[in-house]
């Protein structure tokens, strides 16, 4: 390569364009002459460079013996003369060429076309040209005279020699600067020499594309605009290491394909043991490792450039980073700022400070991961800006901004625990002041007015109530004032109302021991008078309790001394009765006084419980059923609790708003006046209903609880809470509670009997029971399993329970029938307004709501075809549900007399609304074709004497031609069979099974033999009540006039027909 073109990267350095500057030939459009291009032209050996140098330095060209020469075109002459002055550096080209004509084995015309065609075509400076002439005699001949003769055809800028030997032809260049052919040592092999300049060349191209490639890649990443978010600019960071990474391989590639050009280059040179030196070969080498040390210097550089533009894009992504962590934690924070505005609640009670600091403690912890991040991130930040980031301006307020964040929530953390510390401090007084309160209530309550009329019970009371207030130093308000100003920045209107009430509570309680204490002290001070002696009376006297006349006579004679003594006593006597009858006034008094603190002391129970409860309430919803929402506890849920959450709590939250939101509050307002609570049962009662939604949903509940009450997440939950107890614990709170109300109206009413709500405590006493009969007849309805119709279409359920029944089936096998009413069933039955289940009990195995019974659906009976036998003959517990004639009649044997009377009641009820609807409807055709019953008069001779005839009018049921104690169908002029009782048609039912033993217990059921038989003939009338419908005023003087409405009772009908 010519000097001065070390910068060159193409191959420019190797290829045409004399004169220009390795950079110049980067940068040039205009596509250089390469080996490659001319390879076919070049194999031919017209002409080649071998390497040599004349004396002065100038380039060798020999052009060696071809015979085709004159047929070379001459487009593809000049090539190879552009190509082959082209290899020699500038300086050398400048010096200019040795042309060496070797045409020893040619004819004279031949080397004088040669000689012309070159001397014309060849593209660069000529130093000398040096013909070998033709060896043969003749040609040498005439070349000889011919040359002579035609010189001036040969002038030329340079002289032609025309030589005639090889010797002569080193006398102007050096042996080891020709080839072996002209007589020469160099060493050449111009196949070889061929594929180094190919391999250089391509290998400058390479150079040259490497280098367009890293300086485009250059330009682009210079060019490129930072991205804003970090998944562009991770993704730009990614695709730029990409291309990075590929032009670095394409480096590395073409520094081993220099490497490996340089190594083929120097082996020829360090083999050869030829004393002359290649010049050309030694100019190769040299330009290839020119061209690696610009790959190296270009590598160095690039290198430098991605440092800093991938320092930058990591800095930005960095940034990036930083600034949407910044987004997130502020935002985090601002909610969390948010949440704790909403921490305003100072507590209205101990418990419910206790549950706002536990609270406020669970958001402190779960709010410390956002503050720890974002004291992480202002960390983070800081470092940056001591890396020297770019953009130092950006990331340092960012930083204070953070920083005051975190400052803000811990004093605000801080405020509120100080706050609520204050509160709970305040609470405690409150509630010291109550129970002190309270135990001086009862201890007012418990002194026994009776032993308080003494002196010594007046002292001993005395002293107790003057040691208890003494305990009121530390435990009691001292000064509302000084209250006021310590506790002023917690002080609510309800809080400060509270503390007032607390305050005139205490007063109260001091003014009631006041006047117990006046009253006391007045029994202490009292002065009993002095007994005189008084002689023993006559023996007589005090036995007798009537003296006679003797006596009394005896004892006037005994003198005034006697009668003065025995007038003192009954004076003092008299005056302690006086006394007597003023203590029990004021017993009477202490008595209501003692009255109003038991339902004080009652009505602070509700209170106190009803906000225990709803802080419970609160507690498991905040802390368990909210919690199954939050997405950082989600790994600790198991499979079987996903979407369980209306399934585990039911509607506790309802319940929990209603009494948070309405009952409590309503409760509060009763505090002065207790007994008048009912009314806030009986207003509510209607929203009481919910509980029984609640209480239907508790078997789901109770199994899912014991299918995943080892999940961790109850653990965890209940660890944050700090409850001793699990939560199944809690979520029979609401069963509990349901149930403890009644027992608070009951202490409520007992203390409230002449009080002016003691009507209202006792319906909602009534309304309470009333609803936990319906919840706990609901639980068992739930039970019921096989029945195929919809529930809900039979009405209200009324009652249920369970009992013994026996079937009597008249149309069954003599044998089944025997046995039916030997053999009993158990059946539970259920009463609702339209028709009565008869349901098998199942206990089912398991613990809690999974051991409660389940109920096979077996028959129905529909109330509009239903009749009871209300008395069953040999046992006060039976009733008989009967139909369609008794035809099949079910003996209910109930499991205690009460509850009998309970069901019968219940069915006639039913019953006689069906009769009173069935009147309204028909009454006109009832009344046409209604029968009378014959009203005999009442025998004197009846064998029942201790039992005469009972009549019983009904006011009411005068203008009723429809018995309500007893139905008389107007198709059946026969009375009602086996006492009193309803008869209407009914469905038949399924013959009962045969279930259990035998009883030895029972005994059979007795039913006239008329009845078992079916015989025909007039019958007697059962002893039982009747009422008459139509009026009967024709008898004698001796019989009963009767008017339609009327109710007899017939005690029994004798022989000849008359009752």
């Amino acid at each position: 390569m010519r000097p001065g073109q070390e910068g060159a990267l193409g191959c420019c350095g190797l290829c045409t364009c004399p004169g220009t500057t390795g950079d110049e030939i980067m940068h040039q459009d205009i596509v250089p002459l390469c080996a490659a291009d001319i390879q076919e032209q070049l194999k031919r050996r017209f002409a080649y460079l071998s390497g040599g140098r004349g004396q002065d330095g100038s380039p060798v060209i020999t052009f060696p013996d071809y015979p085709a020469f004159s047929e070379i075109p001459d487009k593809e002459f000049q090539s190879v003369m552009t190509y082959l002055t082209s290899i020699p550096s500038l300086q050398d080209a400048g010096i200019g060429f040795i042309l060496v004509i070797d045409r020893r084995q040619d004819k004279w015309t031949s080397v004088k076309a040669s000689v012309l065609r070159i001397a014309a075509s060849f593209p660069a400076n000529l130093q000398l040209v040096l013909v070998l002439r033709p060896t043969g005699f003749f040609q040498r001949t005439l070349s000889e005279i011919a040359f002579k003769f035609n010189r001036d055809d040969f002038k030329m800028k340079v002289p032609v020699i025309m030589l005639s030997s090889v010797p002569e032809l080193h006398g102007y260049i050096d042996k080891s600067q020709l080839t072996e052919d002209l007589g020469g040592t160099l060493d050449y092999c111009h196949s070889r020499w061929l594929c180094h300049r190919t391999a250089i060349e391509s290998f400058a191209l390479m150079v040259k594309q490497t280098a367009q490639v890293l300086q485009s890649f250059g330009t682009e990443l210079a060019e490129t605009e930072l991205p804003n978010d970090v998944q562009s600019t991770s993704s730009v960071l990614s695709t730029h290491t990409e291309k990075k990474d590929k032009a670095k391989e394409d480096l590395q590639l073409a520094l081993k394909e220099g490497q490996r050009i340089l190594e083929s280059l120097r082996e020829p040179l360090a083999e050869s043991t030829a004393p002359s030196v290649n010049q050309d070969q030694l100019d190769s080498q040299a330009t290839v490792q020119r061209l690696l040390a610009q790959l190296n210097e270009t590598e160095a550089a690039f290198d430098e450039f991605w440092a800093k533009h991938q320092q930058k894009l990591g800095q930005c992504l960095q940034l990036r980073h930083f600034e949407q962590g910044f987004r997130e934690v502020k935002a985090t924070l601002d909610t969390v700022s948010q949440k704790i505005a909403t921490f305003t609640d100072v507590g209205n009670s101990l418990a419910h400070v206790e549950h706002l600091l536990r609270s406020l403690a669970s958001f402190e912890e779960k709010s410390s991961v956002a503050v720890e991040r974002a004291r992480a991130l202002a960390l983070q930040g800081q470092q940056l800006i001591e890396n020297k980031h770019y953009a130092v301006d950006s990331i340092h307020p960012k930083c204070e901004e953070l920083q005051h964040l975190c400052h803000q929530f811990a004093t605000e953390i801080s405020r509120r625990r100080g706050l609520l510390s204050k509160s709970r401090e305040l609470h405690s007084l409150l509630e010291t002041s109550m129970k002190w309160c309270d135990e001086g209530i009862y201890l007012l309550a418990s002194q026994p007015v009776d032993k308080c009329q003494s002196q010594d019970g007046a002292e001993a009371a005395l002293q107790e109530i003057e040691k208890f207030l003494e305990t009121g130093v530390e435990n009691k308000i001292q000064e509302l004032s000084k209250i006021y100003k310590e506790y002023e920045t917690i002080l609510t209107p309800d809080l400060l109302d509270h503390v007032q009430k607390v305050f005139q509570k205490q007063e109260s309680m001091h003014e009631m021991f006041h006047r117990r204490q006046a009253s006391l002290k007045k029994l202490a001070a009292k002065q009993t008078r002095p007994v005189q002696p008084v002689a023993p009376r006559p023996e007589a006297l005090t036995k007798s309790p009537c003296p006679s006349p003797g006596s009394w006579r005896g004892s006037e004679n005994s003198g005034s001394e006697d009668s003065a003594l025995r007038r003192g006593p009954y004076r003092r006597a008299k005056s302690e009765m006086s006394e007597n009858r003023q203590g029990r006034g004021s017993s009477t008094g202490d008595e209501e006084e003692g009255l109003a603190i038991l339902r004080r002391h009652v009505m602070n129970e509700l209170l106190d419980t009803e906000r225990a409860y709803v802080e419970e309430l609160l507690s498991v919803l905040e802390g368990y059923a909210a919690e199954m929402e939050n997405p950082l506890m989600t790994h600790l849920i198991s499979t079987g609790l996903h979407n369980k959450k209306d399934v585990l709590f039911g509607n506790m939250e309802e319940i929990y708003h209603f009494h948070n939101r309405v009952f409590l509050r309503e409760l509060e307002r009763c505090t002065d006046c207790p007994e008048l609570v009912g009314r806030c049962f009986l207003e509510r009662m209607q929203d009481f209903q919910i509980y029984e939604k609640y209480c239907q949903n508790k078997p789901r509940s109770e199994s899912l609880w014991r299918q995943c009450s080892d999940c961790p997440f109850f653990q965890e939950c209940q660890k944050k809470l700090d409850h001793k107890l699990s939560l199944d614990s809690y979520l029979l709170k609401p069963v509990q509670r349901i149930t403890k109300y009644q027992l608070l109206l009951k202490e409520m009413l007992k203390y409230s009997r002449n009080c002016e709500g003691a009507e209202d405590l006792q319906e909602a006493l009534s309304s309470i029971l009333g609803i936990l009969k319906a919840v706990n007849d609901s639980m068992h309805l739930i039970a019921i399993t096989g029945y195929d119709g919809n529930l809900s279409d039979l009405g209200k359920l009324l009652m249920q329970g369970s009992f013994s029944v026996w079937t009597d089936h008249k149309k069954g096998h003599t044998k089944v029938k025997e046995l039916a009413r030997f053999k009993p069933m158990q059946r539970h039955l259920f009463l609702h307004e339209k028709a009565v289940l008869f349901c098998k009990k199942r206990e089912e195995n398991g613990e809690g709501y999974e051991k409660a019974p389940s109920y096979s659906y077996k028959q129905s009976l529909n109330m509009t075809a239903v009749g009871i036998t209300e008395n069953v003959k040999g046992d006060a517990k039976k009733f008989e549900i009967w139909y369609n004639s008794r035809e099949e009649v079910y003996i209910v044997q109930a499991p205690t007399p009460e509850i009998k009377a309970a069901w019968v009641n219940e069915i006639r009820k039913v019953l006689t609304s069906q009769l009173q609807a069935c009147r309204e409807a028909s009454q006109h055709r009832t009344l046409e074709h209604s029968h009378s019953l014959p009203l005999p008069a009442p025998s004197s001779t009846s064998p029942s004497g201790g039992n005469s005839r009972h009549v019983k009018k009904l006011e009411e049921r005068k203008t009723d031609p429809l018995s309500l104690e007893g139905y008389v169908s107007s198709s059946l002029p026969k009375p009602p069979e086996k006492g009193k009782g309803w008869s209407k048609t009914s469905h038949s039912l399924e013959v009962p099974e045969d279930e259990g033993g035998w009883s030895s217990a029972e005994e059979p059921i007795n039913s006239s033999d008329a009845e078992e038989d079916g015989g025909v003939g007039p019958k007697k009338l059962v002893p039982g009540k009747y009422t008459v419908v139509l009026d009967d005023e024709k008898g004698g003087p001796d019989t009963l006039a009767m008017r339609s409405g009327d109710v007899v009772e017939v005690v029994e009908e004798g022989a000849e027909g008359l009752w």
